[in-house]
Order: C-alpha cells, then structure tokens, then sequence
C-alpha cells in the first residue's frame, strides 16, 4: 500500500502529526505496536499529573487549620486514587483513537520494521512513503549496579501501576521524574528518600531555584543524599558512596528513575540506512535524518525529552513535507516539574550565562511579597528574570505556585523577541501570581 507519510509511533509527537498531515490533505498511516497516546499518555505526563492532584488535595488538607478549617478528617483510599488516575488515561486514549479514526488517517497495531528507505513492515502487509517519520519514544533506563527482585525495584511505568503507598519509598535519581514522585508520595505519606549522584537536581532548571525547591521540599520531610555514587540497587536497600564513605537507605520500594533511553531497536533502521546511537536517531533542526524523506522526533531523536517538543516538531516536519513556512521556535521550550511547590523554566539560566560569558541581567520577584500568593497561603517560591544586554528576555525560571503559568507567558513572549521595557508596560490582572513577572520587570 502506497501513501503519504508512514509515521511510526502515536504518541504526542505521531498522532498529532497524523492529525494534522491529514487536516492538510496527506494519507497517513500510524502504526504503533502498544496503546494508542505512547508513554506521555498512557505511563508518563497524564497518570503521574492525576496522582499530583491528589497529593496537592492531600497537602491542602493537611494545612486546612491555617486557613480557620479545624477538625477535619479524611482517609486515603489509595485503590480510589487508581481508579481515577485510569479513568482518565482511558477517557484520553479514547479521544486519541477517535482522532485516529478519521478520514484519511490509517490505523495499523503491530511492531514497524524497515525494509528499506521508503518501505515499512507491520506483521505480512508493506506500506510505502516518501516521507517517513520515527516517533517511537524511549524507555527507562537502568542501571548495571541492580541486584533485587522487580517486584521491589520499579521503573517510573511500574510505580504508576502499584497498588498500595509504599511506607519507605527510595528514589534513585533527582531529575524531573525522581523530584516529582518523591513530592506525590511524600503527601501520600510515604518516608521518601532521594539518592543523586550530581551536586543538584533537576540540571535543566536553574541551579538556585532547583537549590531552593530541593530544600522546600527537605521541609516537607523528603531526604536527600547529593553527590551520592550509588554502587548497589537490591531488595530492600540502596548502597551508595557519599563524600568517601559507603551508606546504606532501606526500603520496601526503590523507585529506579536515573532517566530514558530511546526506542531505537528492532526498528530495522540499518535496512533504511538510518544512523543512530545510544542517545538516539541522528537529525538536523528539521528532524530529517541522515536519510532524505526519513524523519525522527521527539524522544527517539534525543533533542527533547518532552511531549510538546515532540508534538511541535511533529508538526514542523509535516510543514517541511508540505513546503509550508512555520515560525516554530524548537530552540525556545519550556518545561515544568510538577511537584509541590512546582517548578519550571525557559531559555537561558544564569549558570548557562555565566558559563558561555553572556552579558546579563538578572531580576527577582518573590511570591511572600505577592498578595495572590499570601492569599492562598503559598508564599514559599520566587521567579528570576534574565534579559540580555539589549533587554531582550532570554529566559525565566521560577518555583512557588503558578510557576508553569508564568514560564509558559514569558516563552511567548520570548517568541516574540520582547524586551523587558516591554513587559514592564503590559497590563497584567491584579491580583495574579502572574503579576510577579512584571514586578521583576520594573526592577532596575
């Protein structure tokens, strides 16, 4: 069967290119050996985010009695909790197969392998394209040092699947997966600790606010072992070096969550002449591959780790086969760590600028002197502000409440190449959170 594009994986980068392919006229077909939504949906973003809900009620109830709500009394039916979190990955999924199921896009179940640059099998039956596109995604990686029974030694897939809280609950890893469950499971009310190899976490954030968001969360009662070499993962316990010295956490859970390699395997990639490497399919900025008419996005390519990069440059690569001019900007992507307080960040930190001797500035606002913030009894966080040595923004990154909200403001108007004098004459809604980016604006 001939067609337009063959994309290989639905998750946010493959259905949403599908969509859109054939929004603009384009045959596609989609074939996907697992669940319709990939990782993001179905053992990522979506379920953690349902059991983030939860924490942040759990945590709200608990400092009820500061806000004049004495006496109340709740229990966690944690099976209750799953239910939920499935009902909604079930109820997205449907929409995702829906949108699967229209006109011009073919559905296909089954495991992809290339049999050549334009000719992709799925089981007995070939389909053929000039254009191509990989979004497979990745899977947890774990270490070699693991000498313990799976059942206590879990993946991020695995620990959104169980069904009890655990009382101990160690965490190797302090990267965006790690810092969110130790957060969910610490309002859950398990005893959390935190094993990381690197100084801080959360390496993608600027490292002051990863700093200030680790010890807040330290507040909340989280353990945390930095700098910490982990040599030994087995039933029961977690062995590691810290500053020359061996110790030892126990625990009936260890969550594994050192990060994702991508899924490049089985593929049949060397049949397409496609080159590739442990950290993923090699692709220019316009996610071709070596190969022309063969495309990889998302986390198979290994630029982005993140559904909405994945998505965004799904559809680039459909306005690349279309001839159709975008103004994507793929080098300007926030993310957000949803953990309580949650975090997040776009463009340029002060210790990316610090390191490659970029001219700078640098403004602060804190939520303890926002009234949006003392109203909600959430004044632990701060926003900073950079711009260059025009004034041009070039990044933002935050903790407190809210934090995603202002990132997310700020990357639009970096899109849009705004200055700080500029935002310091936007309206902005009083009283907001949000109002805090232009307080930093108006610091001089």
């Amino acid at each position: 069967m001939k067609t337009d594009i063959i994309i290989i994986g639905s998750g946010p980068g493959g259905y949403r290119a599908a969509e859109y392919a054939a929004g603009h006229g384009l045959g596609v077909v989609i074939i996907d050996e697992r669940e319709a939504g990939g990782t993001c949906l179905n053992r990522g973003c979506i379920p953690t985010k349902a059991l983030c809900r939860h924490a942040e009620i759990i945590d709200t109830l608990r400092e009820a009695s500061d806000m004049g709500l004495s006496d109340l009394s709740y229990a966690i039916d944690f099976p209750r909790i799953r239910e939920r979190q499935q009902h909604i990955v079930s109820q997205l999924r449907g929409g995702v197969e829906q949108i699967l199921a229209r006109p011009g896009i073919t559905m296909k179940h089954g495991h992809a392998t290339f049999r050549g640059p334009r000719t992709v099998a799925v089981g007995d039956e070939e389909y053929e394209a000039d254009n191509i596109i990989i979004a497979t995604g990745a899977r947890p990686k774990t270490p070699d040092c693991i000498s313990g029974s799976e059942e206590t030694i879990l993946t991020s897939d695995e620990l959104l699947a169980i069904d009890r809280v655990p009382d101990r609950l160690c965490i190797v890893g302090a990267g965006v997966i790690g810092m969110e469950f130790a957060s969910v499971f610490n309002s859950l009310g398990s005893e959390v600790t935190v094993v990381e190899y690197m100084k801080e976490c959360l390496p993608a954030i600027d490292s002051d606010i990863a700093g200030r968001l680790r010890k807040s969360l330290a507040r909340r009662g989280i353990t945390f072992f930095m700098q910490s070499a982990v040599t030994e993962i087995a039933e029961g316990r977690v062995t590691f070096e810290r500053k020359g010295k061996p110790q030892t956490v126990e625990a009936d859970t260890i969550l594994v969550a050192t990060g994702r390699r991508p899924n490049v395997e089985e593929l049949g990639l060397e049949a397409a002449g496609v080159e590739y490497d442990a950290k993923g399919i090699k692709t220019d900025d316009r996610m071709q591959t070596n190969v022309a008419g063969i495309y990889a996005i998302g986390d198979v390519n290994g630029r982005c780790m993140l559904a909405h990069a994945a998505t965004m440059q799904g559809i680039h690569v459909v306005n690349t086969i279309l001839g159709r001019r975008d103004d994507i900007r793929l080098d300007i992507m926030p993310s957000a760590i949803f953990t309580h307080p949650e975090a997040a960040g776009v463009g340029m930190s002060e210790d990316h600028c610090k390191a490659q001797g970029v001219d700078y500035t640098c403004r602060k606002a804190y939520h303890r002197a926002n009234g949006k913030s003392l109203a909600m009894g959430e004044t632990d966080g701060m926003v900073k502000l950079l711009a260059d040595a025009d004034g041009r923004i070039i990044g933002c990154h935050a903790y407190g409440p809210h934090s995603s909200d202002m990132v997310q403001e700020i990357s639009a108007l970096m899109c849009c190449g705004t200055t700080v004098a500029q935002l310091r004459d936007m309206v902005h809604i009083h009283p907001t959170v949000g109002e805090m980016l232009q307080e930093a604006a108006m610091m001089d």
